[in-house]
């Protein structure tokens, strides 16, 4: 498996948890301590389309990412722009 990946970059297992009676579940406290998750952290759950996988992310993450990204598109709508000489 660790040769799909670039050096540094293969996955790290943290463990197990198990889903409580109310759907909780316990984010390992390594897994915490590395990605700095604390009591008032907001996640976000993204699922696979086909049932197989959860994908935990902090919000703050994602938003992070949608600004950049904005920017970026912001960005290359003023070279397109100029490079076929529309104007805004």
């Amino acid at each position: 498996m660790a040769d799909k990946f670039p050096a540094g970059r293969t996955p790290k297992l943290y463990g197990s948890t198990t889903v409580g009676e109310r759907g909780q579940v316990v984010i390992p406290a390594e897994a915490r301590r590395d990605f700095q998750i604390t009591p008032a952290t907001k996640l976000l759950v993204f699922g696979s389309p086909g049932g197989e996988g959860l994908i935990f992310t902090k919000a703050e993450s994602v938003t992070e990412f949608l600004t950049r990204a904005m920017s970026m598109l912001s960005q290359f709508e003023e070279m397109l722009g100029s490079d076929i000489g529309i104007s805004k």
